[in-house]
């Protein structure tokens, strides 16, 4: 899901309500290429919506999470969002830690993880975190 009409369309299909604020938040991810902090999300919603919670925030990009309109990722500093890829096969990704830029792993290492008979796989997330090239680039020309 790529266009804000995209998502809009994704979250009224499933009975929610189009706000001016879901509609801001979608519009947010649509144009931000890179991951986001629900922190981040919270000051570019809070120039346009005074008095909005932090929790509200919170709970709308769970929503969108919840409906495969947002990946989470864990990154060392906390939990951050961006928009869902549009690959439709079950993938994971290498992910840029200085720009944020994605790259599709296709193989999954689950097929190759014993689990034993004593437990049930309901779901399971696998991210690479490194530096792509560009970035690597950019660090050795700033270190000379």
């Amino acid at each position: 899901m790529h266009t804000m009409d995209e998502i809009v369309q994704q979250m009224a299909s499933q009975g929610l309500r189009i706000t001016d604020q879901r509609r801001s938040l979608a519009k947010l991810f649509v144009e931000s290429p890179g991951y986001i902090a629900p922190k981040e999300v919270y000051d570019y919603m809070g120039k346009s919506y005074s008095g909005l919670s932090f929790d509200t925030v919170y709970r709308n990009l769970r929503i969108m999470e919840e409906l495969g309109v947002l990946e989470q990722v864990v990154f060392e500093d906390g939990v951050k969002f961006k928009l869902h890829c549009r690959e439709n096969d079950h993938h994971h990704h290498l992910i840029c830690l200085q720009c944020g830029k994605t790259y599709p792993i296709t193989h999954c290492p689950m097929d190759q993880t014993l689990v034993p008979d004593q437990f049930q796989v309901v779901k399971h997330k696998f991210e690479v975190f490194g530096y792509c090239k560009s970035c690597m680039q950019e660090e050795q020309t700033a270190d000379l």
